[in-house]
């Protein structure tokens, strides 16, 4: 990628991150209900019923709303924890167990089940500071999804989780960057590619 692509990822992000900043607590506790709500008519639709999932910082879209409806409906949810070799092992959501990880995300705590876990989950929930109509996914450029996706033989659908506004036509992208396969957001849940009679 070329040095104006990579400041191009890097604009990008920063605003997005000042963006999220200003929308404040109440504006993402209220983006996380519709998050939830959405989460819940894509299992619907598919008839989901383990998925994969995050803890969100206060800089991501809030998944909160969603992991309560979860526990409290018996769907199962594992999240991320953070290897040294890049890769993501995997917990089962409890719904309180969680620990500040060293570069300031929060972290499940929980028994460790190794990164196939997520081989039989239905669907993956990701985090993204933007997604292409194409399926192109904008990280935050540790790269901890992209290198578990690119190791897995079979891999589950995988939704990314952004606000309405960061769905966008395009974004730079590099070899190793793994598309999506849908949006979903406050408002909408978005199978892609997106074609153009939707």
């Amino acid at each position: 990628m070329t040095d104006p692509e990579v400041n191009e990822k890097r604009a990008i992000r920063a605003d997005v991150r000042q963006r999220r900043q200003a929308q404040g607590a109440i504006g993402a506790s209220q983006a996380g209900e519709g998050i939830s709500l959405q989460i819940q008519e894509l299992l619907t639709q598919t008839d989901a019923r383990r998925v994969a999932c995050y803890l969100s910082s206060e800089f991501e879209p809030n998944t909160r709303h969603f992991l309560k409806w979860a526990l409290e409906h018996e769907v199962d949810v594992l999240l991320p924890i953070t290897r040294d070799d890049g890769l993501l092992d995997w917990t089962l959501s409890d719904g309180v167990s969680e620990r500040t990880h060293q570069w300031g995300f929060p972290e499940a705590v929980g028994e460790i089940l190794g990164p196939i876990a997520i081989n039989r989950v239905d669907l993956l929930l990701v985090p993204a500071a933007a997604v292409a109509h194409d399926g192109t996914r904008l990280g935050w450029g540790r790269g901890f999804y992209d290198k578990t996706l690119g190791s897995m033989e079979q891999r589950p659908p995988i939704w990314a989780i952004v606000h309405d506004d960061e769905f966008v036509p395009s974004l730079p992208s590099e070899i190793h960057d793994m598309p999506v396969d849908g949006v979903i957001t406050p408002t909408r849940v978005i199978p892609l590619p997106l074609t153009e009679d939707r």
